[in-house]
């Protein structure tokens, strides 16, 4: 009954998010008048595919994933994927979003599938609101801002152990490439790409 009440929250969210390519153009479009800020997309789901979201679920029940660590809220659409997968393996989500407005719409979201319980959301800079992190790390999606990505990593890097599992979504933008590169310099560090390079997923040898 959960899982359907969470696969039905997730079709509807993708139905609001029908949009998202205008809100996400208009944003850009700033970029001619001054750098783009995360505000700029405060009203764009920005989400990963419904394709990339069933592979996910599969990630975390094969490898029995339970303590995940997301970077990048949104609106929610990703954290009900791993929610979808933390009901199989009794997991749990940390889930940090810059903008507040998304972040309570989130929740709402996390409530209407009926599995807020098993979502912590922290509202404000990743930088912070994760800083104090001690748990160990089964998965840690990263999916906010890009030039975040370096710093995050090498923040809660401790917190990795040998089965940690880090998804790269937009692995294919140029933060990101950035992140990447320096991530395959250290020799412990397995990245293999999926979807033409639109993600990356990186594992510890």
């Amino acid at each position: 009954m959960q899982n359907s009440q969470i696969e039905t929250t997730i079709a509807d969210l993708y139905k609001d998010s029908k949009n998202d390519y205008l809100k996400m153009m208009k944003g850009a479009a700033k970029s001619i008048f001054s750098p783009i800020q995360p505000s700029d997309f405060k009203d764009a789901y920005l989400a990963i595919s419904k394709e990339q979201g069933i592979d996910l679920v599969d990630l975390i029940k094969s490898n029995n994933l339970k303590n995940m660590v997301e970077f990048g809220t949104s609106f929610g659409i990703s954290t009900l994927f791993l929610a979808q997968g933390a009901t199989e393996t009794g997991g749990r989500i940390i889930t940090t979003e810059l903008i507040k407005s998304k972040a309570k719409k989130a929740i709402v979201n996390f409530k209407n599938a009926g599995v807020n319980d098993l979502i912590e959301v922290r509202i404000g800079d990743a930088m912070e609101t994760l800083k104090n992190y001690t748990e160990s790390i089964d998965l840690l999606l990263l999916d906010g801002w890009k030039d975040l990505y370096l710093p995050l990593f090498q923040m809660l890097e401790p917190n990795f152990h040998a089965n940690t599992i880090i998804y790269v979504d937009n692995a294919d933008m140029a933060d990101s490439r950035k992140f990447l590169e320096k991530v395959s310099q250290n020799s412990k560090y397995q990245l293999q790409r999926k979807y033409a390079g639109k993600v990356v997923i990186i594992s510890i040898e």
